[in-house]
């Protein structure tokens, strides 16, 4: 079993996390915006800003380097390819969306409806993203 390329999984990382961060933009800062200002200002809080933003887009390119390292980590058992990284997606996916979604929905903080939505657009996006940075990683250095 060969060491992980700690470059290649950080450079198929940022690209996932281009992917990632495309998505979310897409979904929360045009399609959600004004649901996400509205359930903002239930809770007497801002409109989400820069700040925020700003660590988002940081998540995103973080989860993408995670979603390559798990795939290097299991691609000596799966196989090289997309259904390893999809396998790889979706493991990420169930450990900081499924499992973040369950942990928050009975405080009520946020609507339910945002939520879910949420928790389906990242099913899409983070085994896509997966897929993309799986596609520049290679076991050589």
């Amino acid at each position: 079993m060969g060491k992980i390329n700690m470059g290649r999984v950080i450079l198929g990382g940022l690209l996932a996390g281009v992917v990632i961060n495309i998505a979310e933009f897409v979904l929360n800062g045009i399609v959600l915006r004004k649901d996400w200002d509205d359930a903002m200002r239930s809770l007497n809080k801002p409109a989400i800003g820069g700040q925020a933003i700003a660590v988002f887009v940081g998540l995103g390119f973080l989860t993408g380097i995670v979603l390559v390292w798990v795939y290097a980590a299991i691609r000596p058992r799966f196989g090289p390819g997309p259904k390893t990284a999809l396998y790889a997606g979706l493991l990420v996916w169930v450990l900081t969306s499924l499992f973040s979604v369950i942990g928050q929905s009975p405080a009520g903080i946020f609507p339910a409806r945002l939520m879910l939505i949420g928790l389906v657009w990242g099913l899409i996006e983070t085994p896509i993203a997966s897929v993309a940075g799986a596609w520049l990683y290679k076991e050589d250095a």
